[in-house]
């Protein structure tokens, strides 16, 4: 860390906040990251680098970046997967704003933190676990499986996965030579419509470029009304705008977040479990 500058993850402080701002106060977690991206003028290169877990490196710092801001009391710590900025996020001008004195702020009450825990060390507490940590360990597990498995594993599980959310007669084809399509399936919206859909089942730690979009997209040609594609790693923001671009068939895009929080909602290899936090106050009046 260069001196008088904060880590790398520090540059994505000043763009969340803008793009928050553009959102009106709050927005999806893969929407302000994507803006953030856009903001900072990433290349498509650097959104390709992976940590040596297999995500993403700046969607990573994105993320750290929002830990800080929360901390900070810019962001509030809302449900996962909506940011959403304070009242003190509002009112702040981006522009004029001191990030790097937030970054030394909050770095100083982490580290008073970690000196209190272990002043604490010999005393007897209770251990409560922190659900947002949990969360973290699991999704990352559950990753961690899904590209381990074998490809045809892997489409099997997908092919699962679309029937449990509503689609039939959903068929792996496994074919070479097709054009990187996977599978095929039905969605039927009501009696009278449906939509001939085609599915491309992605194993990766990087990211989906917009070529390999397109590449989906010719082969799809023609075949079906809509293309999905299922991916344990992320896309690219070139790759997202590819995949909405006017004109051409729709394909919808699923990348590891969104398949773990598939997994969550059908409880595909999760078992749910409750965690508690001690309220104190309530002990008061007994004391």
């Amino acid at each position: 860390m260069a001196r008088g500058k904060g880590p790398e993850f520090t540059r994505f402080f000043r763009p969340i906040i803008e793009a928050l701002k553009e959102k009106g106060g709050s927005g999806t977690t893969t929407e302000i990251i994507d803006r953030a991206i856009e903001l900072l003028g990433l290349s498509e290169a650097e959104q390709n680098v992976e940590l040596s877990s297999g995500g993403s490196k700046v969607r990573n710092q994105a993320q750290w970046a929002r830990l800080y801001l929360v901390r900070g009391e810019l962001l509030d710590s809302s449900a996962r997967g909506v940011w959403r900025l304070t009242e003190q996020g509002a009112q702040l001008s981006p522009s004029a704003f001191d990030f790097l004195g937030l970054f030394r702020k909050v770095s100083k009450k982490f580290q008073d933190e970690r000196k209190a825990r272990q002043e604490n060390d010999n005393e007897e507490t209770i251990e409560v676990s922190n659900p947002e940590e949990t969360t973290e360990d699991y999704r990352i597990r559950v990753l961690t499986i899904l590209r381990g498995l074998p490809p045809d594993g892997f489409e099997r599980l997908c092919q699962r996965l679309l029937r449990e959310s509503g689609f039939e007669q959903v068929v792996v084809t496994g074919r070479s030579g097709d054009g990187g399509i996977d599978g095929m399936g039905i969605l039927q919206i009501n009696p009278f419509v449906s939509f001939n859909v085609l599915f491309q089942c992605k194993r990766y730690s990087g990211s989906v470029t917009p070529s390999q979009i397109r590449d989906f997209r010719g082969a799809m040609q023609g075949r079906a009304d809509k293309g999905i594609i299922l991916t344990t790693g992320t896309f690219t923001v070139e790759a997202k705008k590819e995949a909405r671009r006017d004109g051409a068939p729709p394909i919808e895009l699923v990348d590891g977040d969104d398949l773990v929080t598939l997994f969550e909602n059908l409880e595909f290899g999760l078992r749910p479990r409750k965690i508690f936090d001690v309220d104190d106050k309530f002990f008061d009046e007994f004391r």
